[in-house]
């Protein structure tokens, strides 16, 4: 009965037995135990109450609470743990010793972090690795053939984030994609990277970090940069790009979302909302006005001008630096003294000299009329502008450098507009042509001033103008209607008529 007991357990398909014999005792090794059906465990939960006195049963698992406790209760548990990473890499270190391999220790680091605390795993990637890159290990060849991300590609993006260089960031993170690697395993990394620098804040919490000696001063210098606000919301914002990950659709603009919130941590006010607050993205002006300031006053000490967006402007001059020269003061409370103001530092940007004006009021007619006097000021007298004589080829050659000129930038209709007649030369300095309709007209008068312009110039005189007419007779050719559009098909091939007439068509 018992025979059977034990058979109809291990019928199941789903996990794997064997036996091994040792004199009188047989030992039955059950792996993944927790794959059993619901039946199988009660049969064998009677083999177990009452076990043959040569029976071993050794059950195997990754997953024991899914063991039903009265199995759980007649076993004795032994839970093997994980093997270190630095017990790992002092293993790998000692084999590369035996074997005449010269190994980074920050590349033997990464075969153990890919292992995951699985010693033939690791030793499977050694050999694939040294098999690569042969007797000379470095942590650019492992991170080559492991295709994983080196840890420098985290430092810098923690740099950029810290600068709010959005601009620098997202090109740092399209070099990333450009290598073949994914978005997901990008931000998953740099989530990481925050927790290493979260465990660097703290001396007691440094052996936390298992990464080789250089490469844990690499992050306690970092971590020195940031602070313990800026690390908690930028692992909430990561972890929030991590889950959302799958579901999204477009998974580049996510990760790319994040970067630039990350970036805008600290760099300007915080809109709060349900889920708590959340850093309001940098606007593309902070860094247009940052290159205008940087290049317009190199060498002025100038107070921090927040832009039209709320953001703080960058300083030539550090705010602290100046604050410590000056000796701490005691000050009583009381009414603050009156300051005279201070000099408001104004930043010229191209396109925006004038001030705005609507164009509703007394204030933009005499705006209008101020700058077209100015116009009319800067503009030289036509009488002392040149007017040479040219000749009909030189009209001619000319003309055909400007339609090839404006054809190689694409403006295929004006070229074409152009080239359906040849210019003529009137008197009073006027150079004619004529068109076949008054679309081609209307074309060509509106784009006439780059044309006169041109002509001007290579010609050498500044008093030509542009007449412009429609030929009626060449219009009408092109206007035809339905009947007449047969009548001149029937003309040229009058079997065409037939084939109506078979057909039945309409005209």
């Amino acid at each position: 009965m018992k025979k059977s007991r034990i058979r109809h357990a291990l019928q199941d398909r789903r996990f794997r037995c064997c036996s091994v014999g040792f004199g009188k005792y047989k030992v039955y090794i059950i792996d993944e135990v927790h794959m059993l059906s619901q039946a199988a465990f009660n049969a064998f939960l009677k083999t177990l109450e009452e076990p043959p006195g040569h029976a071993i049963f050794i059950l195997a698992t990754t997953e024991k609470h899914k063991i039903i406790p009265t199995i759980l209760s007649r076993c004795q548990i032994f839970d093997f743990r994980r093997i270190t990473v630095m017990d790992t890499v002092a293993y790998l270190s000692e084999i590369a010793q035996k074997q005449g391999v010269q190994a980074e220790e920050e590349a033997l680091q990464i075969i153990a972090q890919k292992a995951d605390g699985a010693l033939r795993d690791a030793l499977s990637i050694f050999d694939r690795v040294v098999s690569f890159a042969g007797k000379q290990i470095s942590r650019k060849a492992v991170a080559d053939n492991l295709n994983v991300l080196d840890v420098e590609v985290y430092f810098k993006t923690t740099d950029l984030i810290l600068k709010h260089d959005i601009p620098g960031l997202l090109l740092h993170f399209n070099s990333v994609l450009s290598k073949g690697f994914e978005g997901h395993h990008f931000i998953s990394g740099l989530a990481s990277h925050f927790r290493d620098l979260m465990v660097c804040r703290n001396e007691e919490t440094i052996n936390l970090l298992d990464v080789s000696e250089n490469t844990k001063k690499q992050y306690l210098q970092q971590a020195k940069d940031t602070s313990s606000e800026f690390l908690i919301e930028a692992l909430d914002l990561a972890n929030q790009c991590d889950l959302n990950y799958k579901a999204s659709k477009n998974h580049r603009l996510l990760v790319e979302l994040c970067l630039m919130q990350l970036a805008s941590i600290g760099a300007g006010q915080k809109k709060k909302s349900a889920k708590g607050p959340a850093p309001q993205l940098i606007p593309a002006s902070y860094y247009h006005d940052r290159q205008i300031s940087e290049t317009v006053l190199p060498d002025q000490e100038a107070s921090p001008v927040e832009n039209r967006d709320g953001f703080a402007e960058p300083t030539q001059a550090s705010t602290q630096e100046n604050q410590s020269a000056v000796p701490e003061q005691t000050v009583l409370p009381g009414p603050e003294p009156e300051t005279p103001e201070q000099k408001k530092v104004s930043i010229k940007i191209p396109g925006r000299e004038t001030e705005k004006i609507s164009g509703l009021s007394l204030s933009s007619i005499r705006a209008k009329k101020k700058h077209h006097a100015e116009k009319q000021a800067s503009q030289p007298e036509q009488e002392n502008l040149p007017s040479d004589a040219f000749s009909q080829e030189d009209l001619h050659s000319n003309w055909e450098q400007y339609i090839a000129q404006i054809e190689n930038e694409g403006r295929k209709i004006l070229a074409s507009s152009l080239a359906t007649d040849d210019p003529k030369i009137l008197p009073e300095h006027t150079i004619w042509i004529e068109l076949p309709n008054s679309t081609m007209k209307k074309e060509v008068e509106r784009e006439q001033h780059g044309l006169l312009s041109f002509l001007k110039e290579r010609l050498n005189n500044y008093h030509l103008r542009l007449k412009i007419t429609v030929n009626e007779e060449t219009a009408k050719q092109f206007a035809f209607t339905p009947e007449e559009k047969y009548q001149k098909l029937r003309e040229k091939n009058p079997a065409i008529d037939l084939l109506r007439k078979t057909f039945d068509l309409d005209l």
